[in-house]
């Protein structure tokens, strides 16, 4: 169930109602699954992963819930402990440590997706296929521009995976592109 997307997709419908969240999921899904490519890791597993980071925020918001809630939640569906870890650990307030390449590429590419989403948005076109990595670095020195965001998570989460972050940021904008119709960029 946990490589099966149309299940773990289900699962993030039924807690998931915001077509942003929905679309952040899709665009963390996306990133995630490229670097597994990249990796040469199991891409079904990786994209599962990424697509339910979430999964539970829109019902539990705050830090004392999530996402913590959404852990409980998929260890009484099964889910593995792999899976579940992952997941706590792209959330520094749960204070799992990220040791494996799948809870650091998650972390990586969380706040980045969503702030290229943030960028593309702004653009004339409101696409990703107009985002540039000078622009995305550009306002991540503006600290009022998608100002929920943390720079600290973008820049060490290039760190944590030992990817340039100019070289990190064209890969999500990359792998976002190719995802475009679903990301609704």
């Amino acid at each position: 169930m946990e490589r099966n997307r149309n299940y773990c997709l289900e699962l993030l419908k039924e807690y998931t109602k915001s077509e942003s969240l929905l679309k952040h999921a899709y665009s963390v899904e996306a990133c995630v699954k490229a670097y597994a490519k990249k990796f040469g890791e199991d891409e079904n597993f990786w994209g599962n992963v990424a697509l339910l980071h979430d999964f539970d925020y829109e019902k539990y918001p705050t830090m004392e819930e999530h996402p913590a809630k959404g852990a409980e939640i998929l260890k009484e569906k099964g889910f593995s402990e792999e899976f579940i870890t992952a997941i706590l650990s792209h959330a520094n307030h749960t204070n799992v440590p990220r040791v494996t390449k799948l809870q650091k590429t998650l972390f990586a590419c969380d706040e980045l997706a969503g702030f290229i989403t943030a960028v593309a948005l702004v653009r004339p076109s409101k696409s990703v296929v107009d985002v540039k990595v000078k622009s995305v670095k550009k306002k991540i020195k503006d600290k009022s521009f998608a100002a929920a965001v943390s720079r600290e998570d973008i820049i060490n989460g290039a760190e944590d995976l030992g990817i340039p972050l100019e070289e990190h940021i064209q890969f999500c904008i990359d792998a976002m592109k190719e995802n475009r119709e679903l990301l609704g960029l």
